[in-house]
């Protein structure tokens, strides 16, 4: 059965994987962005998830073009890295405000039509590293750890409708946000990797495809880290 889906930052790296693989699927994928342009064969709507008019409006137009959201892929997110000891209050809040927030503000428009269908499912981006701690990403950190305490609230408020909520922990994955780390870094974080190797964006995409499926319906609460191993027992 086709679905109508929303993907948040769907217009490239991760997001963008996970919409065409959904799309692949058979469903309908609508797909937020906030710069740049939407990819081609998806539809695309302006998303600033740190804007609460901006994220209604962004639904409003992705259900009339394919009707109710029934799966939220909740993947916004930035990185604003730096030392703590130099990271001023506006750079921690920014992060906070797209990755948490956003993703707060999205799930909660979402919800609405899901409860009253009495289905849907929610699956939130969060990060290995960020169950392991990071050098320079106290803010990043902060807040893809807090989207389990977000995710396991609501999996309680939600699962008497028959919403499910999981988180998908990517670890290193071959995306722009990892073409920045240094040849050192990169070599550290493989060598805490079991696999030795990064992951793919489509490997990401197989853990979101599952949870979102009807396969994944007695699951909630849960996360799936997708890292070669780096972030085995979270």
């Amino acid at each position: 059965m086709s679905r109508s889906v929303f993907v948040t930052g769907g217009n490239r790296g991760l997001g963008l994987a996970v919409a065409r693989a959904l799309a692949a699927d058979g469903d309908r994928v609508a797909v937020g962005y906030r710069t740049g342009e939407p990819p081609d064969g998806l539809f695309g709507v302006r998303c600033e998830v740190t804007d609460p008019d901006s994220v209604a409006e962004a639904f409003e137009q992705v259900e009339k073009e394919q009707g109710p959201v029934e799966v939220l892929v909740a993947n916004a997110g930035i990185t604003r890295d730096t030392l703590m000891l130099r990271m001023d209050d506006a750079t921690f809040d920014e992060v906070l405000e797209t990755n948490l927030k956003g993703t707060f503000r999205t799930v909660r428009t979402a919800a609405s039509a899901m409860l009253a269908a009495r289905r849907g499912r929610i699956v939130l981006l969060s990060s290995a590293l960020g169950y392991l701690g990071s050098p320079g990403q106290t803010n990043y950190a902060a807040s893809k750890t807090a989207l389990l305490g977000l995710a396991r609230s609501l999996a309680w408020e939600l699962g008497a409708r028959g919403v499910t909520v999981n988180l998908v922990a990517p670890g290193i994955i071959e995306t722009d946000m990892t073409k920045v780390l240094s040849e050192r870094r990169m070599t550290a974080l493989m060598k805490m990797t079991p696999l030795g190797r990064p992951g793919t964006p489509d490997e990401v995409a197989a853990a979101v495809r599952f949870l979102a499926s009807d396969s994944a319906g007695y699951i909630t609460g849960a996360v799936l880290p997708v890292g070669g191993g780096i972030g085995m027992g979270i």
